[in-house]
């Protein structure tokens, strides 16, 4: 029994395989621009929801399904990790992923795959989403850093440490081991003065 087709061939991230058939060898290339998703990113790093990414994609019929491989190109924004500025990144991933048809995934599961790991196509439609999110993300910086030279942020006040204004920025600190000294030694200070 067939499973109702629930993807919205309409959808940018939806490839229609209909005219590649199941014709092995057969291919077609599919280049657009689609929309960024909502949360495509981690926590420092991401491609904001609504920006451009290019898609340049082969889609190749094969024996067990529809193999998509190509090049998936955007641009990323975040924040440096040593002093918060704005970061940009081009990013551009490499994807490979084999949509079976709906008997070989079957035979798939059975065999001892997991079925979460098994990309399944709905009737001749291909929903690209998830194989886009897991080549882009993992192509992100782990860190990004706005330069890889950059100091970051004084540690005790927070202040930019590339600034012009803040070159030699130091703090004095003292060991709390020799505070007392400290403490004693202005008070003969203090006597002195007196």
């Amino acid at each position: 029994m067939e499973r109702p087709i629930t993807l919205d061939p309409r959808s940018p991230y939806v490839l229609d395989t209909h005219e590649l058939g199941r014709r092995p060898g057969t291919m077609r290339r599919v280049q657009r621009t689609v929309a960024a998703p909502e949360d495509l990113g981690t926590a420092v790093i991401g491609i904001p929801a609504g920006d451009d990414i290019d898609l340049d994609l082969r889609l190749e019929a094969v024996m067990e399904g529809i193999l998509v491989s190509g090049a998936i190109r955007g641009r990323a924004v975040g924040e440096c990790v040593r002093c918060l500025d704005e970061v940009l990144v081009d990013i551009e991933a490499d994807v490979q992923e084999l949509y079976v048809y709906p008997e070989r995934a079957q035979v798939a599961v059975e065999d001892g795959d997991d079925e979460e790991d098994v990309r399944e196509l709905e009737g001749d439609l291909v929903d690209f989403e998830p194989a886009l999110r897991d080549a882009v993300v993992p192509a992100l910086p782990f860190r990004p850093v706005c330069s890889p030279d950059c100091p970051g942020l004084c540690q005790q006040c927070g202040a930019r440490l590339a600034d012009p204004e803040n070159a030699g920025h130091t703090h004095e600190t003292l060991d709390p081991r020799w505070a007392e000294l400290d403490r004693v030694k202005s008070m003969f200070d203090d006597t002195k003065e007196s």
